[in-house]
């Protein structure tokens, strides 16, 4: 089973999340009653729609993290599961991600932009640090 199996199995057990095919065309989607909340594109990678106003409050701790890539300017970030770990942390972010769903303002988060699938290369951590 790939990380990202492992992640969708337990994700998929949360009773505010149903599963569905992503609305970008590619892979499967957790969402809540309001939004889309999680993208499984591939054995490694996983959009979150964690909405901009998380991603600038977590934005040091993000930016620090070499499991997470951001897009300027995006309400997404796009999860690299490398191992155990990387899933443990996904599962957080999930869990911030629905309660900033819940606490939004209905319309203030722009949908056309979608996910960040096709707007981020992630280089396996080996080859990011040079070795």
């Amino acid at each position: 089973m790939t990380l990202a199996q492992r992640a969708l199995e337990r994700l998929q057990a949360w009773p505010d999340l149903m599963a569905g095919p992503a609305s970008c065309g590619t892979g499967r989607a957790l969402r809540s009653v309001r939004d889309e909340i999680v993208h499984f594109h591939s054995t490694r990678d996983v959009d979150l729609h964690l909405t901009r106003r998380a991603i600038q409050r977590f934005h040091y701790d993000l930016a620090g993290s070499s499991a997470i890539h951001l897009v300027p300017g995006s309400g997404w970030v796009t999860v690299h599961l490398d191992c155990e770990a990387d899933v443990d942390l996904l599962q957080s972010l999930v869990s911030i991600a629905l309660k900033a769903h819940q606490t939004r303002p209905a319309g203030q988060e722009q949908r056309l932009a979608g996910c960040n699938f096709h707007r981020v290369t992630v280089l396996p951590r080996d080859a990011a640090a040079g070795g």
